[in-house]
């Protein structure tokens, strides 16, 4: 069982930028980018190579803490089958992350600012 994971180097720049802009710590930010992943009904592509050379790495605990078994079923649930805890640690969490990074961003982009940012991530599907 793996208990750690590295981000992308994409992922860490574009965490490190809206850490900055938000001042969201980036255990936060990321459990935002999986939660907007999760939205997303389209499966994750969980075998895309990616570059982690200068990515961040991150202690399971960090990222879940007593909401793992939470984290774990909801990625279950949108791939909808069982999955072990090898699969989704840190392969499947990752792989939400990954996608739900590039749509922070784009929702970042597009509120053009924290307030804004936090109203539409707030605002329930209707």
């Amino acid at each position: 069982m793996n208990f750690n994971l590295k981000t992308s180097n994409y992922a860490h720049e574009k965490l490190k930028q809206l850490q900055g802009t938000t001042n969201i710590t980036p255990n936060i930010l990321v459990r935002i980018a999986v939660s907007l992943s999760l939205r997303d009904p389209n499966p994750v592509p969980i075998d895309m190579k990616i570059n982690t050379n200068n990515g961040l790495a991150f202690n399971r605990t960090t990222l879940t803490g007593e909401y793992d078994y939470i984290y774990k079923t909801l990625i279950a649930q949108h791939a909808k089958r069982e999955i072990t805890d090898d699969e989704y640690f840190p392969g499947l969490f990752n792989a939400h992350l990954e996608r739900g990074i590039r749509l922070l961003v784009n929702e970042y982009q597009y509120a053009g600012n924290y307030e804004k940012l936090i109203t539409n991530l707030i605002k329930v599907d209707q």
